[in-house]
């Protein structure tokens, strides 16, 4: 069996005194869909912030497709490249076209040439089917459109996982069905996704396994047949008896 993509060990975090992440072990295989869902405040988005280190743990260890986090920014650097994140505020750049927004980081960050990065980012923006929005500015599209856009800018990364922090939470609900249908597809190519989300029709169509999080830990992680169908700690239960 080859090491997990992601392996988090006893991993802790702290914001001052209040700790927000308690002893959380996590594996996930390549090519694994995990929804994370829990109430707000249970630690969702910063398990998966640490992922990137766009928060710093500061107890335990998490190894990214076999490199450590540690305060080198060589290893932040390379794991980043690796890691896609897509957030609940779609963080496009409003003076930039839609192409240029999914170009800036090929170019800069992989010294991608501009004609390559531009074919890579309509080959994206096709997959998240608004290729005919690529000369406009993020103001003249939805809500919807901006979050297609933002997961097609993550895409040219050309990363091996994807990270999604409520990524449908901002929009109004005639757009969330557009941008769960690009994830979904996504999901179909075999992409490595961690999706903190409370659309729980998503996690049933896509989710490998499901994660419950409470109190800044993981309660329960089950396949998703049996998270729904036979779910077993009360928390859980009581989560799922007030969303579904």
């Amino acid at each position: 069996m080859a090491d997990p993509i992601i392996q988090i060990k006893n991993m802790n975090k702290w914001f001052g005194d209040f700790q927000v992440l308690k002893d959380i072990n996590l594996d996930v295989e390549a090519n694994k869909k995990i929804v994370v869902c829990g109430p707000s405040g249970s630690g969702k988005s910063t398990l998966i912030r640490c992922i990137n280190r766009l928060e710093e743990h500061q107890k335990g260890s998490i190894v990214v497709d076999g490199t450590e986090l540690s305060e080198e920014t060589k290893n932040i650097e390379q794991i980043r490249a690796e890691v896609g994140m897509v957030f609940q505020q779609f963080n496009l750049f409003p003076h930039l076209s839609i192409l240029d927004n999914c170009t800036l980081a090929p170019i800069w960050v992989k010294k991608m040439p501009k004609k390559d990065a531009e074919e890579l980012a309509l080959k994206q923006l096709k997959q998240v089917q608004i290729e005919d929005q690529a000369n406009k500015y993020p103001g003249q599209l939805s809500g919807g459109q901006q979050q297609r856009c933002a997961i097609a800018r993550a895409l040219c990364m050309e990363p091996k996982i994807m990270l999604f922090d409520e990524p449908t939470s901002a929009l109004d609900p005639e757009m969330i069905k557009e941008v769960l249908d690009a994830m979904v597809n996504l999901a179909k190519a075999g992409m490595t996704m961690i999706v903190v989300t409370h659309e729980m029709g998503f996690a049933k169509e896509v989710a490998d396994e499901v994660i419950f999080m409470d109190e800044g830990m993981i309660v329960e992680k089950a396949d998703t047949k049996e998270f729904f169908a036979n779910p077993k700690n009360d928390r859980t239960k009581l989560f799922l008896s007030q969303i579904l």
